[in-house]
């Protein structure tokens, strides 16, 4: 359980309660004000108010919920990865180099694509498509011809021409074969358009990752070949004359692995089947380990499905130097290195800013006499007596007769024994007990379990402006932590263990599974909120996944965004400002029409008042404020 010491209360608390440091990897912290704040840039040694983007976003009528995008964050994960690469290759003397792609998949939106392509130029960095559609924005985003451009997914014949089409443009085009069938078609094509691209096979590996994902790898996965389908591909290619054009070698280990040994190990056997081959006549000269490098979403550094017990520096070395020992021990030429990190590069750079507007309390305390009247039903005394009792010694067993009796009292309800008056009256004096039970442990660091799962159950619920479907995706299919801070007043003792209701008509629309000094935990510490005053939650590492894979549930659409870029002179400076999705444009896609709609009100309207239900200018108003609304935020104003 959490214990706070409201004198003693500092930033350093503030960064130990809510594991800041642990998480943000140098990209977050806490000023003296009690806010939080970016480090865009390390290298300019400043850190970005998140309060002071807040309060331009006001000057500016942005209104809340808003993703905050810090692009130097994402320019900086890019250039942390590629010179990790460089570096390593270098001390390993290791004669391959380093030829990086981003899924587009953890993060299409265009902004972000041409941010990585950017800064990745000074890299060679390139993109890896998983559908026709993303191939068609990696053919034109990938401005660097020299970058590569892998081409991942189930393939038709359209697939394959456009794969052509990159290489008749200049680009490094890798077509990967992950389905057998797939190479005949792409021969069909090859032989149609008299050209062929670079062509990669995907493993399936014996070895296995760990983590939500791990069905992605291992031997039954959806994708890749089992290796006598590789040697049946290779004799393929070998009889069309295009064994010279097998040229990447691709495995994927997973998503999120917590596991730096299930990493290893993939690393490894994919290494030793990329050496046989080599023998076997493949002109293998790129090895793609794939994805999988996770976050420490929940600031444990353990092999949970929420965190890593590693870091990307751990990741790069063990990649470099287990595939260099396998390489030398064989007297297999060195390959170029690909990874298909996505994760690692965009989480940082994106956050979720929601305003509380309101709070469900549970745990308030009421007057109720507890004085004995004669004409009382049993369970009314019985429970005002546990009432009186209540002391630090024996709170267990009064909570467990309350419970109890509680149970009865609805009992004798059902079997017409006990008014509705005299029920309603043992479940005011239930949660009574329950609420100076929750007060008195408050700072105990060892409650019984029941205490605990009633502070969970008691315990506030702030009703935050967003959708948990829209916004937190993860969070709710499949329980991913996501780290969750007030944006300011931490410089305050947080005194509220509270849960996270959103607004839409769902009941799992909320959060209740939290990060904590130890361990993960039902409720988050939180302050009380002030009247008059905007108490704001921020959720982090959201610019992997959550941003693009979020539906329209109760018609929430996109979130207004910022982009901001640090700055030397002005600390920051907002870049753009995207509008997230009216009334009109969810609907839209939905397959309304809102001028259709827009008109229906208006005759509706017409009609009552040739009726002389409504006056004319009443209904002028009304059509004029529906038209007004329509073109609006989805959320809350």
């Amino acid at each position: 359980m959490n214990t706070v010491n409201q004198d003693r209360w500092s930033i350093q608390d503030a960064l130990f309660q809510y594991q800041v440091k642990n998480w943000s990897d140098g990209y977050f912290s806490i000023n003296e004000k009690g806010n939080i704040c970016a480090s865009a840039q390390k290298s300019f040694n400043e850190h970005i108010d998140l309060s002071d983007i807040i309060d331009e976003m006001k000057k500016r009528s942005i209104g809340f919920p808003c993703v905050i995008r810090f692009h130097d964050i994402l320019r900086s994960q890019v250039k942390k990865l590629n010179e990790l690469f460089s570096s390593t290759i270098t001390q390993a003397n290791f004669n391959g180099k380093y030829w990086g792609v981003y899924p587009i998949k953890v993060n299409q939106l265009r902004e972000v694509v041409d941010e990585i392509v950017d800064i990745g130029s000074d890299y060679h960095y390139g993109l890896e498509a998983g559908s026709k559609a993303e191939l068609m924005a990696a053919l034109t985003f990938n401005t660097t011809n020299e970058s590569l451009t892998i081409l991942n997914g189930y393939k038709d014949k359209e697939y394959m021409k456009l794969s052509i089409l990159g290489k008749k443009m200049g680009k490094n085009t890798v077509v990967v074969i992950e389905k057998l069938s797939e190479i005949y078609t792409l021969i069909e094509v090859v032989n149609q358009e008299q050209d062929c691209p670079m062509i990669g096979v995907r493993v399936k590996l014996s070895s296995k990752s760990g983590g939500k994902w791990a069905k992605s790898s291992g031997e039954k996965a959806k994708f890749g070949l089992t290796t006598s389908e590789v040697l049946e591909l290779i004799d393929i290619l070998n009889e069309k004359d295009l064994l010279h054009k097998l040229n990447l070698f691709h495995f994927h280990v997973g998503s999120q692995i917590p596991d730096i040994r299930s990493i290893k190990e993939c690393i490894n056997e994919g290494a030793r089947i990329f050496c046989e081959l080599k023998k076997l006549g493949a002109a293998l000269t790129f090895f793609d380990v794939g994805g999988g490098v996770g976050l420490n979403y929940d600031g444990s550094r353990s092999n949970c499905n929420s965190s890593t017990n590693y870091t990307l520096e751990d990741y790069v070395a063990d990649v470099v130097y287990i595939l260099k020992d396998i390489c030398d021990s064989t007297k297999t030429e060195h390959p170029h290195i690909v990874t298909e990190t996505g994760r690692a590069i965009s989480a940082y750079h994106s956050c979720v800013v929601t305003n509380v507007f309101g709070s469900i309390k549970n745990t308030k305390l009421q007057n109720i006499d507890t004085s004995i009247k004669p004409h009382e039903h049993r369970l009314v005394k019985f429970l005002k007596e546990l009432a009186t009792e209540l002391n630090h010694s024996n709170y267990q067993d009064i909570y467990n007769d309350a419970s109890l009796a509680k149970e009865d009292a609805l009992s004798a309800f059902k079997l017409g024994v006990m008014d509705l008056k005299q029920k309603s009256l043992c479940e005011r004096l239930f949660w009574n007990i329950c609420s100076k039970i929750i007060n008195m442990t408050k700072n105990e660091k060892f409650v019984p379990s029941q205490i605990n799962k009633l502070r969970f159950e008691h315990a506030d619920k702030y009703l935050c402006n967003f959708s948990v479907f829209q916004s937190t995706p993860d969070s709710w299919a499949i329980s991913q932590i996501l780290p969750i801070v007030p944006i300011r007043r931490l410089n305050e003792p947080p005194t509220n263990h509270v849960t996270l209701a959103d607004i839409t008509c769902d009941s799992d629309g909320a959060i209740s599974n939290f990060l904590s000094p130890r361990g993960h935990k039902s409720t988050l510490l939180a302050h009380e909120l002030n009247p008059n005053e905007d108490y704001l939650i921020g959720i982090f590492l959201t610019g992997a996944y959550q941003d693009i894979m979020g539906d329209m549930h109760n018609l929430f659409g996109r979130l207004n965004e910022v982009h901001v870029f640090s700055d030397k002179e002005d600390g920051f400076y907002i870049e753009e400002i995207i509008k997230g999705q009216t009334s009109a444009d969810v609907l839209k896609i939905m397959q309304y029409n809102p001028q259709n709609m827009c008109d229906k009100i208006k005759k509706s309207l017409d009609k009552k008042v040739k009726t002389g239900d409504i006056k004319p200018k009443t209904a002028v108003a009304f059509t004029d404020f529906y038209e007004e609304i329509i073109h609006k935020y989805t959320y809350l104003n």
